[in-house]
């Protein structure tokens, strides 16, 4: 990231500043000169999140958003504690307040593009089973979307629905053909 954004804009800046004929050449050297700046900016600050954040998760004991939030505050203020403490202020908010429009971006776009939930039992199906004269003890008894109610036993069929539940319900399953026998 620091790679491609820095080099597109000293190329950029090259371009820019230099005279015809020699714009793209001094486009290049423009990356060639800024590259190690930006490569070692770039990596200062990633290793200061990088410690500010493992370091809130050891000390709070949880992995929340406010985690790289605080890192982000408390990076752009380590590294401009030098200029004094009204800059350092000013860095730390400005870096709280990017990571957090980066994380509310992150958790909008995990929640959009999540699965939806399961069907809930509407009282349309409650109603269903007791006209048809079966007796619904458990609303947990009728399968989502269906009218009938789940079955209890396990070792008549696999679970379904993932990896491991699948897995599980296939040695579930022979595990009790094996006590039957």
């Amino acid at each position: 990231m620091g790679a491609v954004g820095g080099g597109a804009v000293n190329l950029f800046k090259g371009v820019y500043n230099s005279p015809r004929g020699r714009r793209f050449p001094a486009g290049f050297d423009a990356i060639r000169r800024e590259a190690p700046k930006i490569g070692g900016s770039f990596a200062v600050w990633g290793g200061l999140f990088s410690a500010f954040d493992c370091t809130l998760v050891a000390l709070r004991h949880k992995e929340d958003p406010w985690n790289p939030i605080l890192s982000g505050a408390l990076t752009g203020g380590v590294l401009q504690v030098r200029y004094g403490f009204s800059s350092a202020a000013r860095s730390a908010a400005f870096g709280g307040l990017l990571l957090g429009l980066i994380e509310g971006v992150s958790i909008m776009l995990n929640r959009m593009t999540a699965p939806l939930p399961e069907q809930s039992v509407s009282l349309d199906t409650l109603s269903e089973k007791s006209t048809a004269g079966s007796k619904v003890e458990n609303v947990s008894d009728i399968k989502p979307g269906g009218s009938q109610p789940a079955s209890t036993d396990t070792t008549s069929r696999p679970e379904t629905g993932d990896v491991w539940g699948s897995a599980f319900g296939a040695f579930r399953q022979h595990k009790g053909r094996a006590n039957a026998k």
